[in-house]
């Protein structure tokens, strides 16, 4: 999709087809109003009918109307005026979208000024819209032998403040960060046979190129086990291909500048190693390294958007499968941070390898440190697929994490973390197990032994992503039905803000 923001009347445009939007009205016995006044007008025997309610995310479709340059016109529901907000105008541009690709056109206009009546919320939504038409028109299709290349649609943002650089400035950050999570998406999308660690390692690298002030450095298996990396080296053990850790590390502010540090789990593919997954379903864990390719793409949205601020990836990558050398329940390893951990379960693998990335983020005095995993089970039972649930016992992080959602549209929960916690993660012969002692709060006590690598006084915060990292598109319109998201992409971009 090809898509620019005109700075034009609309009624001064040709174009195959027109997307006007529709807002419900806040009393029962009144019509909807469509936000342009002439089709209003034009319009006024389907809003009599009730054809158009102008409720959140319908769609209209108006064939051959034949309304002065336009041929089609689409209608979209935005919902009340005073609930309309920048994540419901991302879904309304799903449905915009799709409603666009329905006609078979290669061609569109967007009548932006229906959505704010003023510049209040110009930005924001502008932002919205393209980040909204981009995320929808992401398809993963590439392996289909038969697949046809689709055609090409321009699409056409027609706004009066086309030339506001606030609005364009917006707009500009929207098509980014829509551009950076698709490419996240279609990294979590690959199989695990054509993504393993070394492949992520590579696109990393080559997402960078060309990108100002980005640099990206990868250590193999040799320069692993030399780091003294024993979590991330004893998963990897149990497969052929061989572990990576990505670095990424960004400058955009002073040397002297602390960085703010984002920390991915990797795993290409994870079968559950000796504790080995049931076989239902474990297709799905190829997207285990959804935490580590939204790390990568938080990377470079914070390089292509040139925040003012240090910033560092890092990615532990790796398979956790069985062979002859596999880590056996009951082994002991020991962390970068000299730690030891018993393996009691060799599905526990996640908190294994971050032990180490969490371990070398410390190292660098950073001025926070967030990571991604999809880490616990137990977190998709207590939040489905709607929330991501994060942890900190740092009530400022705690503070700039809501109000970085709130920023992104994307929903966060605060999941609790105490010493209790802690407890149950004490090993019996090594100082932790990797598993709790106890029944229930799994997603709590995999927070509470990955909160034993981060060094003590640094804010730190834990987002368990295995309920939002993929299959959100029956919450999301403008996410896939099935594939990855690329959850928290847009919300830690918007914590790294508020370091700058």
């Amino acid at each position: 999709m090809a898509f620019n923001l005109l700075n034009k009347d609309i009624d001064t445009l040709t174009c195959p087809a027109l997307v006007v939007f529709s807002k419900s009205s806040s009393q029962k016995d009144k019509l909807a109003k469509v936000t342009h006044s002439e089709l209003h007008k034009a319009l006024l025997p389907s809003l009599e009918e009730k054809t158009i309610t102008g409720k959140h995310q319908e769609c209209v479709v108006f064939r051959e109307f034949s309304f002065k340059g336009f041929r089609h016109i689409i209608v979209v529901g935005l919902g009340k005026e005073n609930e309309i907000s920048h994540e419901s105008v991302r879904q309304s541009m799903a449905s915009a979208y799709e409603a666009i690709k329905s006609l078979n056109l290669t061609e569109a206009a967007i009548h932006f000024d229906g959505i704010t009546a003023g510049k209040k919320d110009a930005a924001d939504f502008a932002k919205a819209t393209a980040e909204g038409l981009i995320l929808t028109s992401y398809v993963f299709n590439e392996l289909m032998s038969g697949k046809k290349d689709a055609k090409e649609i321009n699409v056409h943002v027609v706004s009066k403040m086309g030339n506001d650089k606030t609005v364009k400035a917006a707009f500009n950050e929207g098509a980014i960060l829509g551009s950076v999570v698709n490419f996240s998406r279609r990294l979590g999308d690959m199989p695990g046979n054509l993504m393993t660690p070394t492949i992520l390692a590579n696109h990393a690298v080559e997402g960078a190129k060309g990108v100002a002030n980005l640099k990206v450095t990868v250590w193999d298996k040799a320069r692993i086990k030399k780091e003294k990396m024993g979590g991330l080296l004893g998963v990897s053990n149990g497969s052929d291909q061989e572990p990576r850790f990505i670095i990424m590390e960004y400058k955009g502010a002073a040397a002297s500048k602390k960085p703010v540090c984002f920390v991915g789990k990797g795993l290409t593919f994870d079968c559950g190693g000796i504790s080995i997954k049931p076989g239902a379903g474990m297709e799905e864990m190829k997207f285990d390294m959804c935490g580590g390719a939204n790390v990568i793409g938080t990377l470079l949205a914070i390089a292509k958007l040139k925040l003012k601020v240090n910033a560092v990836g890092l990615v532990a990558s790796t398979e956790n499968l069985i062979n002859g050398s596999a880590t056996k329940p009951g082994d002991v390893h020991t962390a970068r941070n000299g730690k030891t951990f018993e393996v009691n379960n060799t599905d526990a693998e996640g908190r294994l390898i971050l032990a180490d990335a969490l371990s070398y983020a410390t190292e660098l005095e950073p001025q926070m440190i967030v990571d991604a995993a999809t880490l616990t089970g137990a977190m998709v039972i207590a939040l489905g697929n709607t929330h991501t649930g994060y942890f900190t016992r740092n009530a400022a992080l705690k503070t700039k994490v809501e109000k970085a959602a709130g920023e992104s549209g994307e929903w966060v929960w605060n999941m609790p973390l105490t010493d209790f916690h802690v407890k149950d993660m004490k090993g019996t012969y090594a100082d932790l197990s990797n598993i709790s002692s106890g029944k229930g709060a799994g997603s709590a006590t995999a927070a509470a032994f990955l909160e034993q690598f981060v060094g003590e006084g640094i804010p730190w915060a834990h987002f368990d992503i295995a309920g939002t990292g993929w299959a959100v598109g029956n919450r999301l319109p403008y996410c896939s039905k099935k594939g990855a998201s690329g959850a928290m992409i847009r919300t830690f971009v918007e914590i790294a803000k508020q370091y700058t």
